[in-house]
């Protein structure tokens, strides 16, 4: 089936700007087969008058958790509270909304909504006592729990600090409820895992795809997949006859277990993963590494201290970071590492050339994620070694900010989020949410991306708008080079002859209304792989 495209507004994200726009396009099957003037498209089986809307190429997540995002759109939302009476107030009403159930969780609470930075057990057990309570910072870092959760951790005060974490505790060693980096995973999040069905992980991959669909994002880059998540997209895959409605490319997560086979027995396992037969639709294609913590919490690895002076050590020491880095890029696995401090980023790329060094020149591209705050001349070292920069511009919502510049309180809070240095290097710079640490959807990043305004709190002032893209090179990032940062940027990602059909079609045109509309402006169909997998409802078209 052929399918012509007249009388829209195309921005093909080509990155030659003479051919950024086009008047149609036609498909044949799943692959774009024509992008030009209407004039010239060639006759079709059918024709579909677009309205002067705007369509754009699929959105690709280039970072997100997506059973952690389908788990978190149904728990009770708690960053639009900025006190902790009204996270109690949340905490409460939830409560009461469901008086049977048998757990209570939260996530996305901010630090600085808290008194002191600092959550208690006592602050939840003051208006749920009754059942645990589990709350996943906004970072997805941390994780604030009540005392009947602690309890059902087995976490006393003769509990050890697990290798990359901390327990956090009061001045008489007992446990304040706070669990740091590798304290949440390792206990909280591994008991969640222990608790959940099936069932319940098969729910939460429809309602992430779902919502991702709705949002515009035909494709998705989870960065921590392991054996839950592949089991419930294959099972997903299998649910529709070998195919799924979004394409899913994913990093095997590797933990630092402490001992060096361990650790290597894990590439191993990523490796054989990806060596399986794969499809457009779910691969394995490398591995991730988390290198540091978050500046919000203090948990960053830098170069110098934070304001309080204190400051963290990397969650991979140098000397067992190595060895896998290697072994991963000797495997042909792509390597994403989690470094958000200067000191982690530079951690990142001595391992990188590291590897290079022991595996010899060839053709790579591995990334590094989030960089945060990255010390001058990163950006450089990082095009020169052809390694992506993986930012999430939602991170950066001035609604959020405050907390991030108190940690650091020096000079460096002028250099953050500084998309512009990668672009000026000639990085590879790929868009992304982090969700469900940060909002999923779409539009919203790339409102921040082109202004560096609030997409939470419209009354807050922008935050380094020297630092604010132009509309269409932020598209890009989220689209073309969101593709190619896991390897597909040759066949998706844009709108040109040989592409996969994965387009977008808007009510609204934000090039000529402005970046303020984006926030009011909804999908009105998303097609993946020439196939229309989300319609808006009839009266939002």
């Amino acid at each position: 089936m052929t399918t012509r495209y007249l009388n829209g507004r195309i921005f093909t994200a080509d990155p030659d700007p003479a051919n950024a726009w086009a008047e149609a396009f036609v498909t044949d099957g799943e692959t774009i087969v024509y992008v030009g003037s209407a004039q010239d498209a060639p006759d079709t089986d059918e024709t579909v008058d677009l309205g002067g809307r705007l369509v754009l190429p699929g959105f690709t997540d280039a970072h997100t958790h997506l059973l952690m995002t389908g788990a978190a759109l149904g728990q009770v939302p708690l960053t639009a509270a900025t006190s902790l009476e009204q996270i109690q107030e949340a905490l409460r009403s939830a409560r009461a909304a469901d008086p049977d159930a048998s757990v209570l969780r939260g996530r996305g609470w901010l630090f600085d909504s808290v008194p002191g930075g600092a959550p208690t057990a006592a602050m939840i057990d003051a208006v749920v006592p009754d059942v645990p309570v589990y709350l996943d910072a906004n970072d997805y870092h941390s994780c604030w729990v009540n005392a009947a959760a602690l309890a059902e951790l087995g976490i006393t005060r003769d509990t050890p600090d697990p290798l990359g974490g901390r327990i956090v505790r009061d001045a008489d060693g007992e446990p304040t409820g706070l669990l740091l980096e590798t304290a949440a995973t390792q206990y909280a999040w591994a008991h969640r895992d222990e608790i959940t069905s099936d069932a319940d992980r098969d729910a939460d991959v429809e309602r992430v795809i779902e919502a991702y669909l709705a949002t515009g994002v035909t494709g998705v880059v989870d960065m921590a997949f392991d054996q839950f998540g592949l089991a419930a997209f294959e099972r997903a895959q299998e649910r529709r006859g070998g195919e799924l409605p979004i394409r899913v490319a994913a990093h095997w997560l590797v933990t630092n277990t402490g001992d060096d086979e361990a650790n290597l027995a894990q590439v191993a396992r990523a490796a054989e993963l990806a060596q399986q037969a794969s499809s457009p639709w779910l691969r394995v294609v490398g591995i991730k590494l988390i290198l540091d913590g978050v500046i919000d919490a203090c948990t960053a690895a830098m170069r110098h201290p934070y304001a309080d002076g204190t400051n963290a050590e990397p969650i991979w020491p140098v000397e067992q970071l190595h060895p896998v880095v290697v072994a991963a890029d000797a495997a042909g696995l792509q390597i994403a590492q989690h470094a958000i401090g200067d000191r982690a980023s530079d951690i990142a790329l001595d391992a990188l050339e590291h590897a290079v060094a022991v595996n010899g020149e060839r053709a790579r591209r591995h990334r590094i994620e989030h960089l945060e705050y990255a010390a001058p001349g990163t950006a450089e070292r990082m095009a020169r070694l052809g390694v992506t920069a993986s930012m999430q511009p939602v991170h950066s919502d001035p609604a959020i900010f405050d907390n991030w510049a108190q940690m650091l309180g020096d000079e460096r809070v002028d250099r953050a989020f500084a998309w512009p240095e990668y672009e000026a290097a000639g990085a590879l710079l790929a868009f992304s949410t982090d969700a469900p640490t940060a909002p999923y959807e779409s539009l919203a990043n790339m409102y921040i991306a082109s202004t560096r305004a609030s997409a939470l709190d419209r009354s807050v002032p922008a935050t380094h708008p020297q630092y604010a893209l132009p509309l269409a090179s932020a598209i890009g990032h989220a689209t073309r080079d969101a593709a190619a940062s896991v390897g597909d940027g040759d066949w998706r990602g844009r709108i040109a002859p040989g592409f996969a059909a994965d387009v977008i079609v808007l009510d609204a045109d934000p090039f000529a209304d402005g970046p303020s509309s984006l926030l009011e402006t909804r999908i009105v169909e998303t097609i993946v792989a020439g196939r229309s997998r989300y319609r808006a409802p009839a009266e939002n078209r």
